[in-house]
């Protein structure tokens, strides 16, 4: 059985990592693209690095798979897997913005086992171990129950006028703290419709799905991890009573 105490304190090291390059606390930061509308920086590198190398400590057997590894086939070969960002909401990060998180997940047979989300600015250390609950700097956490569509709470800066029967909370930067906004029941909704990465949502979906919330892909089936290709089309995360009219809204712009 895994250490989770001891995961817990990589990714807070990994966090503090971040932290300390982070421009939002008057740190001098290094970023680049690596392709046009792609940001990464320093940060990035140095946080994968250190979780590749104590994750790898800690749980030899498993594969691994982050944002800023070469995707290596041989992760296919291993039931157990590291899905890691390193810093979830880059764009947040480099303008000194709090909407970033460290992001970690470990996935067994496809499914999600642990999630853990590392925020220092804002002082959040999110958790989940697969059927013992999401929690919050310690504290439970119980989803979004909204049961009607219209007045749900998004986080968006602005929603199209197909979606003006929605409220827009706020925004960070990193989908991975949206959805876990979702688990902390400060939105109801979380919707994505273009193709993203395992790395993006495995540890925040987790989290999301331990607090009661329904968790899929944009046309409303179950999200598999460690594919040959690790990406899905789009994610949706909610109140479960209203996940189904989330899909049917979401399949008009689909088509």
């Amino acid at each position: 059985m895994i250490d989770s105490k001891r995961l817990e304190s990589i990714v807070s090291e990994a966090g503090r990592i971040a932290f300390g390059l982070w421009p939002g606390a008057g740190n001098a930061l290094d970023s680049w693209e690596k392709k046009p509308g792609d940001p990464v920086c320093e940060a990035d590198l140095a946080v994968d690095a250190f979780l590749k190398r104590e994750l790898g400590a800690l749980l030899p057997s498993a594969g691994w798979l982050s944002e800023e590894t070469a995707d290596d086939s041989s992760r296919l070969d291993h039931d157990l897997i590291w899905l890691v960002d390193p810093v979830d909401g880059t764009r947040d990060f480099i303008r000194g913005r709090t909407g970033w998180a460290v992001s970690v997940a470990l996935i067994s047979a496809g499914r999600p086992l642990i999630g853990t989300l590392c925020a220092p600015a804002r002082g959040e250390v999110w958790q989940a171990v697969a059927g013992q609950g999401a929690f919050r700097n310690g504290k439970r956490l119980h989803a979004s129950t909204r049961r009607e569509f219209p007045g749900s709470r998004v986080p968006a800066f602005a929603l199209p006028k197909t979606d003006g029967d929605l409220i827009t909370v706020d925004q960070p930067n990193s989908i991975a703290l949206r959805i876990a906004m979702v688990a902390a029941d400060e939105a109801d909704l979380v919707a994505t419709v273009r193709w993203g990465f395992e790395w993006d949502i495995a540890a925040a979906g987790m989290i999301a799905r331990e607090a009661g919330a329904a968790v899929s892909d944009a046309y409303g089936n179950k999200l598999d991890y460690n594919k040959r290709d690790p990406r899905a089309f789009g994610v949706l995360v909610s109140a479960p009573d209203i996940h189904g009219a989330a899909v049917e809204r979401l399949a008009k712009r689909i088509g």
